[in-house]
């Protein structure tokens, strides 16, 4: 604990951001940064977004981070954590509040999926697979989402 005063303002704007916390064994691994998150993330308080929404702008920021350490050969999918149902390739993402995020794509045989899944039980591991289609460029949705993300601020503002 430390002695520092804050005003009243202080401490509730400091309440509303967002914060985030990593510690990897190698200490070159890109992290994920609450300071990476586009700025119409920022711009609402934590407080003022539903469940389903921080939960799928949080999400967001890992899928791209995961994304930025990937070489060309592969792209992002989905392991489902505590089941047999498999892995999805990641092709969207979304929200439905107040507690809702789903998310699609297809599975190894290349069937269409969609996850639809409660913030509560929002347990998902990311895995690189090799590009869907060999020698095509790989398909960065975190990328995208993020872009979208920021494309919803400047619409707002």
């Amino acid at each position: 604990m430390d002695n520092e005063i804050k005003t009243a303002a202080e401490a509730v704007e400091s309440d509303a951001l967002p914060r985030c916390h990593e510690v990897h064994s190698d200490p070159t691994r890109s992290k994920a940064k609450a300071e990476s998150l586009p700025e119409s993330v920022k711009a609402e308080s934590v407080a003022q977004k539903s469940p389903a929404q921080w939960a799928y702008e949080r999400t967001v920021l890992y899928l791209k981070n995961f994304e930025e350490q990937l070489d060309n050969e592969h792209e992002v999918a989905m392991g489902f954590a505590g089941g047999d149902a498999g892995v999805l390739r990641i092709e969207g993402m979304g929200y439905f509040d107040p507690d809702i995020v789903t998310f699609y794509g297809t599975d190894p045989a290349g069937g269409r999926t969609q996850l639809v899944q409660h913030v509560s039980q929002l347990n998902v591991m990311l895995r690189a697979l090799p590009n869907a289609k060999e020698g095509a460029a790989p398909n960065r949705i975190g990328f995208r989402l993020v872009e979208d993300l920021e494309k919803s601020q400047d619409e707002v503002g």
